[in-house]
């Protein structure tokens, strides 16, 4: 099982032996032998300290405050046609592309996956930046942030698609993750595993991408380019597209970091949430890790703390590169520590703490930074294969700009059992193009392992059942429906 201990400097419940602090310089001299850059080198240092520290990440509800008002995208002013020409020419928009989606039963790139019409990820984002650099004339620069384990996989995708090859040719198309040693748990050394050295690195978070656009220079070289803005987003979060009204605001409010959130709802109450610090009002995030067990009914009072962060970020980039700038090349993030196995397919392996960061976190370290609440539509990652099966349904329909937009006003809820738990296991029972119909539909349960022939529609609320491998022919479907070996039979 995995845990999450997030660290923050605030006050010691454990504190390693001082002599282990020297074992810095063994994770130096490793990181130097492998060629990371300074700023990845500082940024490890920095978590790793806070590690050995053993500072507490717990944030009690007497040290915050709830955010009750944020500006709202449905009520700014529209964008001015005319100046967004010149803003989008200042702008940047970056793809965390760094996850195989392992937990989906992926090897490769997750944005590899084919999500709509035939189409993966990667080809409707990159379909967007040429249609918006068609539609104004005006040349935003696009970026990958790819990690060891997806760079490959992602350029020969592109290489092999026509209306992506020319873009393995633009200077900032990819950014690269840095790589992050293993700590030995037990004696806070780097790991070593002699049968596999790879897996003595691991990821070290999106986070990461402060140190790994400062450390390649790519944020001088932008920022010297007449670059300012920044939108960063998930690759897998196709309601993540660049909002020109979200772009004109942040250019006007002049602020250095802004976080679009979403309303919780009783499904998010577990999720972290935005909030105020009593000490300095900077607003930060709290995750659940980081509320004390007297506090969990403040933290998952969804009508105090109101507002959950989707991981789309502005990012003024002259104010970013003066602040690392001005603590040596390094934001000041709070630690996240995953404790695993060195080999995560082999339990008996040496333990290892895994050090990462959120970018995320990166909003309590600016003074000017603000939040602006947007429509849940601008937060529809595929997680699981209910969210992937739902975005390929006729729920969803494909835009001429590329973009995924809703056909129904509310989404209906998918419910899927374990025997679609991986994506093989999903296209095995519901083939690419057999995706029942879910205009209709307010909510979809299926309990076995029922493939779906094409045809199939569901209408209001249903569950379907199967205790064996049965199909579901094509038909309506609404209520209970448990399916023997020939018919399926309607539960009154």
């Amino acid at each position: 099982v995995k845990r999450h201990l997030v660290q923050r400097n605030r006050s010691r419940i454990h504190a390693y032996p001082l002599q282990m602090e020297g074992h810095y310089e063994k994770f130096q001299a490793k990181m130097a032998a492998a060629g990371l850059t300074k700023c990845a080198q500082i940024a490890f240092e920095h978590n790793y300290k806070q590690l050995v520290a053993g500072a507490t990440g717990m944030v009690p509800e007497a040290e915050i405050d709830p955010v009750s008002s944020l500006p709202n995208l449905e009520a700014l002013p529209e964008a001015n046609m005319v100046e967004l020409k010149g803003l989008l020419s200042e702008t940047v928009v970056l793809k965390l592309n760094g996850g195989l989606g392992t937990s989906m039963g992926l090897e490769k790139a997750k944005s590899l996956l084919r999500v709509k019409d035939g189409l993966n990820f990667l080809d409707l984002i990159t379909l967007q930046v040429k249609h918006m650099r068609a539609a104004f004339g005006s040349k935003v620069v696009f970026t990958l942030m790819n990690s060891f384990s997806t760079s490959k996989d992602t350029r020969d995708h592109l290489q092999s698609t026509p209306e992506a090859a020319d873009l393995l040719n633009e200077p900032f198309i990819e950014l690269m993750q840095n790589m992050s040693p293993k700590v030995d748990a037990a004696t806070l050394e780097p790991v070593a595993y002699p049968a596999n050295h790879d897996l003595e690195w691991c990821p070290p978070g999106h986070g990461d991408i402060y140190s790994a656009i400062m450390g390649s220079t790519m944020l001088k070289q932008l920022v010297d380019s007449g670059k300012k803005y920044m939108f960063v987003s998930n690759s897998d979060n196709l309601g993540a597209t660049l909002d020109l009204q979200l772009l004109s605001y942040f250019a006007h409010t002049g602020k250095s970091f802004l976080m679009e959130v979403c309303q919780r709802t009783a499904a998010d109450k577990k999720g972290g949430h935005l909030c105020t610090r009593k000490a300095d009002g900077k607003f930060m995030l709290r995750e659940s890790a980081m509320c004390p067990k007297e506090d969990a009914s403040h933290f998952e009072d969804i009508g105090k703390h109101q507002f959950f962060n989707t991981n789309n970020l502005w990012l003024n980039l002259v104010d970013l590169q003066k602040e690392m700038e001005a603590h040596g090349g390094m934001l000041k993030l709070p630690l996240i520590v995953n404790k695993k196995t060195v080999n995560p397919r082999d339990n008996s392996s040496a333990a290892v703490f895994q050090l990462e960061t959120a970018m995320g976190s990166a909003i309590e370290c600016f003074d000017n930074a603000g939040a602006v609440i947007v429509p849940r539509s601008r937060f529809a990652p595929v997680k699981t294969c209910a969210d992937l099966l739902l975005l390929r349904s006729d729920a969803y329909r494909l835009a001429e700009n590329a973009t995924v937009e809703a056909v129904v006003p509310e989404m209906p809820l998918i419910d899927l059992d374990a025997h679609y738990k991986l994506v093989d296991q999903l296209e095995a029972l519901i083939p690419p193009g057999n995706e029942p119909s879910l205009i209709g539909a307010k909510s979809l349960k299926v309990h076995g392992p029922v493939a779906f022939a094409k045809g199939v529609v569901i209408k209001g609320v249903a569950v379907i059942e199967a205790e064996q491998r049965t199909e579901l022919t094509g038909g309506e479907y609404t209520g209970n429906v448990k399916l023997g070996a020939l018919t399926p039979v309607a539960v009154a």
